[in-house]
């Protein structure tokens, strides 16, 4: 059996239907653009595509989880990118697509930076390197190094990472330790020029609010 058909086999009639409306990576996108952050304010997780549907939020790496799923759903490859920043910052995890051999990708954030890209990538690394400049710190200094190759979801089960109810803490290590490459010449690390006032100004736009208990 294809990994479409199984995924297809582990959702509900309802959660295929749901699937079924979202034909393109743009839908997808559509779709996630809808969701709130899930600033996770009850305890960290990372809940699979079945629960992102039921609770209707969703953060950067459950965002790219559920893209991935769609994706399997519709015959495509489900595949991750984790673009790794230095200890300090965060990583940012999106969803892989390609159309006629260009690269694109799906991808969940609060601000105004770090978002969608279109298919029109040749290589990963020019896909990873579209995030750099926008991708840094409050005093400007810019914190992306890192792009993971390619990391295949159907390397496991769909109703291991689809369909389950706990959260998906046991991928973080493997999406983690997989195979990196650097973006950032050692040579010319020490000559990148931090954000401006500006930069930083702009960056302060948020989409989704952060509601107090």
């Amino acid at each position: 059996m294809d990994y479409s058909k199984r995924v297809k086999a582990t959702l509900t009639s309802s959660e295929q239907n749901f699937f079924s409306k979202l034909q393109t990576p743009q839908k997808i996108q559509d779709y996630l653009d809808t969701l709130p952050v899930n600033f996770e304010q009850n305890g960290e997780t990372y809940m699979s595509p079945r629960r992102v549907l039921k609770t209707k939020t969703a953060h950067c790496l459950e965002a790219a989880v559920f893209a991935a799923a769609v994706l399997a759903y519709r015959g495509q490859r489900p595949l991750l990118m984790d673009l790794q920043t230095i200890s300090t910052d965060q990583d940012h995890v999106v969803a892989l697509f390609q159309i006629n051999d260009y690269w694109g990708a799906i991808s969940k954030t609060n601000h105004a930076v770090l978002r969608y890209r279109d298919p029109i990538y040749r290589t990963l690394r020019e896909l990873a390197a579209s995030y750099f400049h926008e991708y840094f710190m409050d005093d400007g200094l810019k914190s992306l190094r890192r792009y993971s190759k390619p990391f295949d979801l159907s390397k496991y089960a769909p109703e291991r990472w689809i369909t389950a109810e706990e959260d998906l803490f046991w991928l973080i290590e493997p999406l983690d330790s997989s195979p990196h490459f650097p973006l950032v010449p050692k040579k010319n690390e020490r000559l990148l020029r931090h954000a401006t006032k500006a930069e930083l100004d702009a960056t302060d736009y948020v989409e989704w609010k952060k509601k107090t208990p």
